[in-house]
């Protein structure tokens, strides 16, 4: 029985997952870059480091703006195409082919919460490790600013320049900061994707119809906006510690001493910096992301 698992695992292999969660990443991306790079920002400004301080999101804008002009706006947006596409690929992929296996590839058999945030984890694990390095490169482009005083072995003129000098200078380590953080930010995904998997269990079971039955396009906004908001408001702060992590003006010695330094200096408070814009970009994000997916996988 146990030689068999394998072969099942890869038969439930549908590359329409993986194509299906590349173009939502990448067009969710592509419109709301801006409202990412402005999350970036405010979640590492501590008030010590030589990075910008805003008041408040219209003063970011404003000045981001002024200082950097409209490019400024779209700082990173390469990276974050690249990462954006090829961590919703993958993950899809991931996650339907686990639950498909756990599953028996019969669809209509509800997993439960439990599996759910099992196949959701297990499926971020296996994305982060093959993505981390594209979004320290860019958090890094994003925190580039106009008057920057770092050496130059720390500014970089694009993506594959940025990839090069932090492999040169700081090794695979520097391509893998924050990833410690990221593994907790696993849970994120588990949670987003048990609760917006649990509603439409229990919406479908409510209305007697199958479990893979395809929904509206508002019911399926709904529940992929009550989702998205769950999972932020429980897991935010391992957001503000990654990129604080990867962002090349701040020098922490690791996640503890990042987590007992913003504590300090900054309270509770500290770990919920850019929630705002970053609800402004998730929430939009995640309906266009889980739209597009929907239904371009939509075989009814």
């Amino acid at each position: 029985m146990k030689n068999s698992k394998p072969p099942d695992l890869l038969k439930n292999i549908k590359y329409e997952h993986l194509i299906a969660g590349v173009t939502g990443g990448v067009t969710s991306t592509i419109i709301l870059h801006p409202l990412d790079l402005l999350k970036i920002r405010f979640a590492v400004s501590d008030g010590r480091s030589p990075n910008p301080n805003y008041s408040n999101l219209s003063n970011a804008v404003h000045t981001i703006f002024r200082q950097e002009g409209v490019r400024g706006l779209y700082k990173g947006m390469t990276p974050n195409i690249w990462g954006s596409g090829s961590a919703w690929g993958l993950y899809f992929l991931f996650y339907n082919t686990i639950k498909a296996w756990i599953q028996q590839g019969n669809t209509t058999t509800p997993l439960g919460p439990t599996m759910n945030m099992v196949a959701a984890a297990e499926a971020g694990i296996l994305t982060l490790v093959m993505t981390n390095p594209v979004w320290v490169v860019k958090t890094r482009l994003c925190l580039q600013y106009s008057n920057d005083k770092v050496p130059a072995s720390l500014r970089y003129s694009g993506m594959m320049d940025a990839l090069h000098k932090i492999y040169r200078v700081e090794g695979v380590r520097g391509l893998y900061k924050g990833f410690v953080p990221g593994m907790f930010g696993v849970s994120h995904g588990a949670v987003q994707f048990m609760v917006y998997e649990e509603m439409k269990s229990n919406y479908t079971q409510y209305y007697g119809l199958p479990l893979d039955s395809k929904l509206s396009t508002l019911e399926y906004l709904s529940f992929a906006a009550s989702s998205k908001l769950a999972a932020a408001v429980l897991t935010y702060p391992y957001q503000v510690i990654r990129a604080r992590l990867q962002d090349q003006h701040h020098n922490y010695r690791g996640t503890m001493h990042c987590i007992a330094e913003t504590w300090r200096y900054e309270g509770g408070m500290g770990f919920y910096k850019g929630l705002t814009p970053y609800l402004l970009h998730v929430l939009p994000n995640i309906c266009l992301v889980l739209l597009i997916y929907e239904k371009f996988t939509n075989n009814g």
